[in-house]
This record gives structure tokens, C-alpha cells and sequence, in this order.
């Protein structure tokens, strides 16, 4: 029997409180009072049973479990609990929608679009905040998606790291998002952007910012860029300083490394799946990759799934980066944010960067990798936030 007497629980209540957040006497006090033997039952059968193997991650179990009380329609109730459990094991609000999505091809529209407004509900209680808008944009050979936060404000342009897409800024976006309009795309080779025409070069994917702020009719922009987006960003300020109202350059580089080319060729040659160690040990920390959260298994996926032709397509225009000493006359506000745990751009390169652009402000954030948005978002939401100007 799985009872709560003397102050001892049983593994049942133990494995609920483990999956869902919550003491099972809380969460079904009502079946205890109404029937003691239903409420053994369903911890001891279910919660203590196969529910608390570990064969299956509690992840993946309340995954499980959200998409079968939801395909299965008429049980609401359990079901927003199953979607605060998922939020619980670390399941990110976007996935929830996802799996809303998925459903809707195995269970049909009518169960998808009820559990769309269970999984609504439960994220409005939780307090957590709406997803990004989603513009389908058409460039000039291709087309995109951009994603926006914030109605009004200054305007502010976010590009992306090589092999993800606009979602690495999701983390940071509602922050910035208060008293700005910000906006995050994918560039070419990317995500929605994914199979443009190839080769491009660093000039093109300048090109393409530019035309997503045309899209918005935004004609100057506060610009913001990690990684190879930073380099995209350099670009557009070297092309078009009209444009640029400020710039924050995030783990990133003003010129190639020898490295590159040999990135591209191991994606022709290896594969993407070879990619995926060397990749997130560059861009994560030890403790981030052990812990797996939502950051590491993002990058991880977008790896997997990358085109082999794009990626290398991507690392060859990144080693036409030509922007060094080249912004030595920008006359705006400029910030140089690096991680004091990354291995890839170092405070040593990233140094550099600040000293070639005269009266850049250069921060290190600590304990803080190459993927600054994804392990600490928090750190850099504060930097930009700062930096930023905003109507408040």
C-alpha cells in the first residue's frame, strides 16, 4: 500500500512529486477523500510502476503523457496538470505548442486545437509570456521568417550564431522587447532561410539584413549579432553606417580563422552528425552539456538537422569576413560582449575587436561560454538592456 503515515511516503507519492512538481495529496486530494482505494491505486499502479522507471527520462514521460491525454480527448483537467508536470521537467513553452502541432496529424484538428487552448491556459497561469510574432519576409532571392517582440520603441535587429536560427535569441527577446521593437530572423542557409541559393558571401547576408529592416520600413536599426551574426553585423555597419543607430558585437570576430574552411569541408565529407561534439564543446560549458537543458538540446537538434551543403556553404562566406580595422570611424555607440569561458572567440580576440572599434565599451561576462544567449541569457539580456536605448 502506498500511504502517508508516521511522515513516510511511498515510492509512488515520491515518483509524483518527482515528475510533476507536486504532492500527490495536493494534486489528488479530491480522489483521496472521494475514493481511498482509486487514490492507492493510481499510485501504486501507475506512479509507483511503470511511471517511476527511469528507462524513460521524467521528460520524455511527460511528453508522452501530455500527447496521449490530449490525443485522446475529455480529460482537460489531468491534462493542463500533465503540461505544468512538462513545464516542470524543463520542457520549453514552444515545444509544448509543437507537440499541439504533432498531434494534429495523428489525433486531428478538433484534439490539437483543444489542447493548443489547455496548453495556452496553463502558460498564462504560469505567468510566462506570449511567443514571438512570425513574419514570412520575402528577400531578394529568397524568403525568410522573422520573428518580433514589442510593438513600439527603437528598433532593434538580432542575427544569429552559424548553424542555428532566430530561436537562440528567444531566451533574451521579451526582455528586450520592453520598449522596443526587436526583431530576430533567420539568414540565408538558416533555418526558414534554409537551401537560398548558394555560395553567398558576407556582403549578401549585409544585403539580407538590410532587407529585413526595409521590410519593416525601419531605417536605422540598433544592430546586434553573436557569433558569425556578428560578422554579419560588421558587415552591414561597413556597408551601410547610415543604417546602424548602434552596435553590440557578442562573441564574435572581425576576421577569419584557419579553421573555417576545414568546418565546411568535415560537413561535405563527415556529415553532420561529426559535428555535433566538436560544435557544442566549443560553444558550451561542461556543466551546460551535462546538464542538458533546453539551450544544449536545441543547438544539438539544429546541428542534426543542418544541411550538410549549407553548412558548408555558411563557413566558407564566414571566412570572407573582411571588416577588420574597416570600423575604425563608426560614430556610434558600440559594446563588445564576451564570455570568460569561451574557448572560441576569447576576451583575447574579442580584445582586439573592442580596440579596432575606438570608444566600443567591452564587457566580459563570467562563467559565460561561446553560446552566450543559450547558457546565460540572463547575464545578457542585463548587458544589452543597459546598452540599449528603450521608450519606456
Amino acid at each position: 500500500m502506498n500511504r502517508d503515515e508516521g511522515g513516510s511516503r511511498g515510492t509512488g507519492s515520491r515518483a509524483y512529486e518527482g515528475l510533476m512538481g507536486v504532492p500527490a495529496e495536493q494534486a489528488f486530494s479530491d480522489v483521496r477523500r472521494i475514493s481511498p482505494q482509486m487514490y492507492e491505486t493510481v499510485l501504486d499502479g501507475a506512479f509507483g510502476g511503470p511511471l517511476a522507471r527511469a528507462e524513460l527520462s521524467r521528460r520524455d514521460r511527460e511528453i508522452a503523457s501530455t500527447a496521449i491525454i490530449a490525443s485522446i480527448g475529455g480529460a482537460d483537467r489531468r491534462l493542463a496538470g500533465h503540461v505544468r508536470g512538462a513545464l516542470h521537467q524543463g520542457v520549453a513553452p514552444h515545444e509544448l505548442l509543437a507537440l499541439a502541432e504533432h498531434i494534429a496529424v495523428y489525433a486531428g484538428f478538433p484534439r490539437a486545437l483543444n489542447a493548443l487552448d489547455v496548453v495556452n491556459e496553463v502558460l498564462r497561469e504560469a505567468g510566462l509570456p506570449d511567443q514571438p510574432a512570425l513574419h514570412r519576409v520575402q528577400l531578394d532571392d529568397h524568403e525568410t521568417v522573422v520573428a518580433q517582440k514589442g510593438d513600439h520603441g527603437p528598433a532593434v535587429i538580432l542575427s544569429h550564431s552559424l548553424g542555428v536560427d532566430w530561436r537562440m535569441w528567444e531566451p533574451v527577446m521579451e526582455r528586450l522587447a520592453r520598449g522596443r521593437r526587436v526583431f530576430a530572423y533567420d539568414f540565408r542557409g538558416h533555418g526558414a532561410a534554409a537551401g537560398a541559393p548558394r555560395p553567398f558571401s558576407m556582403d549578401d547576408l549585409a544585403r539580407d539584413m538590410g532587407g529585413v529592416l526595409d521590410a519593416f520600413g525601419v531605417q536605422r536599426a540598433h544592430v546586434v549579432g553573436l557569433s558569425m551574426g556578428g560578422g554579419i553585423a560588421q558587415t552591414f555597419a561597413v556597408r551601410s553606417p547610415e543604417r546602424i543607430a548602434s552596435l553590440a558585437l557578442l562573441a564574435t570576430t572581425d576576421h577569419a580563422f584557419g579553421a573555417f574552411e576545414g568546418r565546411a569541408r568535415s560537413g561535405e565529407t563527415d556529415g553532420m552528425e561529426a559535428q555535433v561534439v566538436p560544435t557544442l564543446t566549443r560553444w558550451f560549458t561542461a556543466p551546460a552539456l551535462a546538464a542538458n537543458g533546453w539551450g544544449v538540446r536545441y543547438a544539438r537538434e539544429r546541428i542534426r538537422r543542418f544541411d550538410p551543403a549549407d553548412w558548408a556553404a555558411a563557413w566558407r562566406a564566414f571566412g570572407g569576413v573582411d571588416v577588420q580595422g574597416r570600423l575604425t570611424a563608426l560614430d556610434v555607440p558600440a559594446m563588445i560582449l564576451v564570455g570568460e569561458e569561451d574557448c572560441s572567440t576569447t576576451p583575447e580576440i574579442m580584445s582586439g575587436v573592442a580596440e579596432r572599434i575606438p570608444g566600443s565599451a567591452y564587457q566580459v561576462l563570467p562563467g559565460t561560454p561561446h553560446m552566450q544567449t543559450l547558457e546565460q541569457p540572463e547575464l545578457v539580456a542585463d548587458a544589452l538592456d543597459r546598452f540599449l536605448p528603450a521608450d519606456r
